[in-house]
């Protein structure tokens, strides 16, 4: 049976009293903090207090401009006594999803990603939606609230953001909330967010990529060693998706013990998500989207297997499984995979 958005806005609305203290939870990211925003946005006047809180430290240039531009204030989980709360949410995660979820019972779970089995007296949980910025719009429009332009426009940014300008799986649901959230945002503002996505000290891991790439039959492959932040990973592979006759972007780095994997492509005839798992899931986590795709694999793991130290080796190795996986994949010769 289908809910109606009234129907759970009731229902979200009757896990509160006037006299709760509120602590949203997220691991922070374009999607789980706008989300957090309209979470807020919504108790307004109906708890006592919403605190917003991150487990993760705000490391991406855009995230962090984000932040910025648009007033967030965001607690560290480390910063949090929970005593002090009456009531958890977490929005655009799952409690299996990080650690440091675990010391807290939630009341309220809204999101997108797909069901992992959690528990909690409200839960929302729509695999098939492009972002939980979409969901949490249908909250706002069901409780007939106009979303201020700084709302609108993080919710703006991270239906952009996780669809991928909609290149990702999406639904008609994005669509419709897109378009309202584009009559109440700052366009200029989201564009400013978009384009804060490089320090200065991330240069150095670009002229490292550009020096030691293997570009191999429509696909690049770079290893930077270990890297500052994992996100460079994402940054370079984009970048590398821009360049004519390049199908396939993967960039790996070594960063809190872990290899690092990051896979982009044009989505055309291709599945990033099932290469990732089928070359790196059997030894560590992998998965993704069609066209985007991550893998992690723990060093004392890889280590069973090669010396990770040995860059070189490394990357022939990484290469190896890619291209074995992506032919198969592609159901087509090397030079259309």
């Amino acid at each position: 049976m289908t809910i109606s958005a009234s129907e759970r806005l009731r229902r979200f609305y009757s896990r509160f009293s006037g006299d709760d203290q509120v602590l949203i939870l997220i691991n922070a990211d374009p999607d789980a903090i706008a989300s957090a925003m309209a979470a807020k946005r919504l108790l307004w006047r109906k708890a006592a207090g919403v605190t917003l809180c991150s487990i993760n430290v705000i490391e991406r240039p855009d995230n962090i401009a984000m932040c910025r531009l648009l007033g967030v204030q965001l607690v560290p989980v480390e910063n949090i006594e929970e005593k002090r709360y009456s009531r958890f949410i977490t929005v655009d995660s799952q409690p299996s999803h990080h650690e440091a979820f675990s010391r807290f019972k939630f009341d309220v779970i809204i999101d997108h990603h797909p069901d992992t089995g959690a528990k909690a007296p409200f839960l929302d949980i729509r695999p098939k939606y492009g972002a939980t910025a979409t969901i949490m719009t249908e909250y706002l429009r069901a409780a007939g609230i106009k979303p201020s332009v700084k709302l609108a426009t993080a919710l703006f940014h991270a239906i952009k953001t996780d669809t991928r300008d909609f290149e990702r799986k999406a639904v008609i649901e994005d669509i419709r909330a897109f378009q309202f959230l584009f009559r109440h945002a700052n366009i200029y503002l989201a564009r400013k967010i978009e384009e804060s996505d490089l320090r200065l000290d991330f240069l150095e891991y670009f002229e490292r990529a550009l020096q030691t790439r293997r570009i191999r039959k429509g696909r690049v492959f770079v290893h930077l060693g270990p890297v500052k932040n994992p996100d460079i990973c994402v940054l370079i592979a984009d970048f590398f998706m821009r360049v004519a006759n390049i199908r396939w972007s993967i960039i790996s780095g070594l960063y809190d013990k872990k290899l690092v994997i990051v896979l982009r492509n044009d989505g055309l005839r291709k599945n990033a998500g099932k290469v990732a798992e089928e070359s790196f899931a059997p030894i560590g986590s992998a998965g993704g989207h069609k066209s985007a795709a991550r893998a992690e694999i723990l060093l004392s793991d890889l280590e069973r297997i090669l010396d990770p130290r040995d860059h070189k080796k490394l990357l022939r190795w990484i290469i190896s499984r890619i291209e074995k996986r992506a032919e198969k994949n592609a159901g087509q010769p090397t030079h259309d995979s």
